[in-house]
C-alpha cells in the first residue's frame, strides 16, 4: 500500500510507547470530547438523528435482543445483544485509538482507524451469536430469554488477511491472539487459517460507526464462530505459534461433557444450525382462530440456510418454509409458513439444513451427544453451550404461547 512507509516510520518512532502497549498498558481508549464540543443536531435531539415512534416499545432486557418483535433479518444496532462479562463499554476517542499488529512478523504495524478507512474494504452480513445463547434460556418463558444472546447486522470494514500481508507473517506462524481494550483485556487466541480466510476488522455496522456497547470504535469479525472470538474494542492482534490461553477460553468456555468422563473440550469455534419460530413465540397471544403467517430466522455458521421446514403438529409431520431472498452466508434467514389454528392445543416447531447438509438437531439427538437423558439439561448446573435443538412452541386453546422444550 503507498501509505505503509509513514506508517512504519511512525512504528519505529513510537517503539517504546508500543512496548508498552503489547504488554498491556493503556494507549488507545481516551476520553469523550466534552459535552461542549459536542455539534449541533446531537443524537439527543431527535430532528437530526431519526428516532422511532414513541410507541414502538421493543427494548433489550437490557441484554437480549427482543427477536418476537423482529422484522426481516436485520437487528437494529440499537437493539444488538450486548455481552460484556460484567464490564461497561470504555470511552474512546477514535482519533486516539490504534491497531497494532506485532508478534510473528517482518514489519510491525500501526494503524489509526482513519487509515484502516483507507484500505480495499467489504461489507457483509452475518451473525454474532454467544455460545451460550439459547442453552442458558432453554426453559425461558419469552423468545427474548431464550434466544436473544445474538443478532445479526450487516459490518463493514478491512479484511484481516490484508492487514497481516501488510506485516508479513513469518514461517512457523499459526494462531493469532486479539486484544481489546476494555477493562479485563478481553483476549481470544484464533486459528491463522481461520484468520485469512474471512475474518475482518469492523469499524462500520448497519450503516454508520459501530455501536460502543458493540465495539466502538473497531471489533473483530469472525464469521460463524462463537461471540467470545468476536474480540470488542480492537487494540491489537498478536501473531503467535500456539494458543494463548487466555482467561476466558480457558475457564468459561470449556464444555464438559459427561460423555467424556471428566475431559474437557477447550476450543469450540463454529456454531451449528439453528432456527426459531419468532412469530408466533412466547410470550405473545394469538387473538383467536384464523389464519396466521408463521414466520422466524435460520442461521448457520457452516455457511447458507439451504432449507426450513416447519411442523404445527408437534413434529409428526413436516413442510417446506418459504425463504426470504437475497440469501447470505453466516447470517439469518428468514423463513415464513402459512398456517390455519383451528383453536385446538397444538406445538409449533422449525429445523433448519444447511449448505453442508447438516441439520438442526432434536433434543434426543442432543441427549445422545452428550451421553445424559434430556431432563439432564434441565436440571443440570454444568454449563452448555452450542445449544441447537429444535425449539418447540406450545399454543394453547387461549392462544398463549409457551416454551415446550421439556414438555
Amino acid at each position: 500500500m503507498n501509505d505503509k512507509e509513514p506508517v512504519r516510520r511512525r512504528f519505529l518512532k513510537q517503539g517504546a510507547a508500543l512496548a508498552g502497549l503489547a504488554m498491556g498498558a493503556v494507549g488507545s481508549a481516551g476520553a469523550q470530547a466534552p459535552e461542549s464540543a459536542a455539534p449541533a443536531g446531537s443524537p439527543a435531539d431527535r430532528r437530526f438523528y431519526g428516532a422511532r415512534s414513541p410507541f414502538e416499545k421493543s427494548l433489550r432486557t437490557p441484554t437480549h435482543t427482543p427477536f418476537q418483535d423482529s422484522i426481516g433479518i436485520i437487528t437494529p444496532s440499537s437493539l444488538h445483544f450486548v455481552n460484556n462479562h460484567g464490564y461497561n463499554p470504555p470511552d474512546i476517542d477514535p482519533q486516539q485509538h490504534r491497531l497494532l499488529i506485532h508478534g510473528m512478523v517482518d514489519r510491525p504495524l500501526v494503524f489509526t482507524v482513519e487509515e484502516l478507512k483507507r484500505m480495499p474494504s467489504l461489507s457483509r452480513v452475518h451473525f454474532v451469536e454467544c455460545a451460550g445463547n439459547t442453552a442458558e434460556g432453554r426453559d425461558a418463558d419469552s423468545i427474548q430469554e431464550s434466544h436473544g444472546f445474538m443478532s445479526c447486522s450487516e459490518w463493514s470494514g478491512v479484511s484481516l488477511s490484508v492487514l497481516l500481508a501488510e506485516a508479513g507473517v513469518q514461517q512457523g506462524a499459526s494462531w493469532i491472539v486479539a486484544e481489546g481494550a476494555d477493562a479485563p483485556r478481553h483476549s481470544k487466541s484464533i486459528p491463522l487459517d481461520k484468520a485469512t480466510e474471512d475474518v475482518f476488522v469492523a469499524y462500520g455496522q448497519n450503516g454508520e460507526a459501530v455501536r460502543p456497547e458493540n465495539g466502538y470504535p473497531l471489533r473483530l469479525i469472525v464469521p460463524g464462530w462463537e461471540g467470545i472470538n468476536h474480540v470488542k474494542w480492537l487494540r491489537r492482534i498478536k501473531v503467535v505459534d500456539e494458543p494463548y490461553m487466555a482467561r476466558m477460553e480457558s475457564t468459561m468456555y470449556v464444555t464438559l461433557w459427561p460423555k467424556l468422563q471428566g475431559k474437557g473440550r477447550w476450543f469450540n469455534f463454529e456454531m451449528g444450525p439453528k432456527s426459531v419460530i419468532t412469530r408466533p413465540s412466547a410470550p405473545l397471544k394469538l387473538p383467536g382462530p384464523g389464519f396466521y403467517e408463521i414466520s422466524g430466522l435460520a442461521w448457520s455458521g457452516g455457511g447458507l440456510i439451504r432449507r426450513v421446514e416447519v411442523s404445527t403438529d408437534g413434529g409428526r409431520t413436516w413442510k417446506d418454509a418459504r425463504l426470504d431472498e437475497p440469501l447470505h452466508r453466516i447470517a439469518h434467514s428468514r423463513f415464513r409458513f402459512p398456517w390455519s389454528w383451528n383453536g385446538e392445543e397444538t406445538v409449533l416447531m422449525s429445523r433448519s439444513t444447511d449448505e453442508r447438509g447438516q441439520v438442526q438437531p432434536a433434543l434426543a439427538d442432543i441427549s445422545k451427544m452428550w451421553g445424559v437423558e434430556p431432563q439432564f439439561f434441565k436440571t443440570t448446573k454444568t454449563r452448555v453451550n452450542h445449544w441447537n435443538a429444535i425449539h418447540p412452541w406450545r399454543v394453547a386453546r387461549d392462544g398463549s404461547v409457551h416454551n415446550a422444550v421439556f414438555s
